[in-house]
């Protein structure tokens, strides 16, 4: 459960968000309610998503088999695109990408969001979206 303004809380497979302004967050308190204003409810592929960046991002490093076992997956094709676009990202010298494995170089780490970022399906949803309103 989060606590404080803008606080962000997670129960089972959903998010929740306080208020972002000390004033609302009274306001609500005071009126008896609890002061979030807007929540998520997680799905399958968030979950699967979110370890994939989880790994990526504190260990550096994602075997395959660990998210396969675990989701119920075949990781090469559930993610085909996204490692596809890793490949250019290792012609960089940010990762190395094997059959079995992701694994973040050590220069690779001045960049790992962006290494993550591969895997957020809503980022590239939004980036979708912003080429489209550029063409038009």
């Amino acid at each position: 459960i989060g606590l404080g303004v803008s606080a962000i809380g997670k129960v089972g497979a959903t998010y929740s968000q306080n208020a972002k302004s000390l004033e609302e967050y009274q306001d609500l308190l005071d009126q008896g309610h609890l002061p979030v204003v807007r929540g998520l409810a997680v799905s399958r592929d968030d979950l699967l998503r979110r370890a994939v960046i989880m790994a990526l991002m504190c260990q550096g490093e994602l075997q395959f088999e660990s998210i396969e076992l675990a989701h119920l997956i075949d990781f090469q094709d559930y993610f085909a695109a996204e490692l596809d676009t890793l490949r250019g990202m290792q012609d960089q010298g940010l990762v190395t990408v094997s059959d079995s494995a992701i694994q973040v170089t050590p220069m690779g780490w001045f960049f790992v969001r962006g290494v993550a970022m591969v895997f957020d399906k809503y980022l590239q949803a939004d980036r979708t979206r912003a080429r489209f309103s550029k063409i038009i």
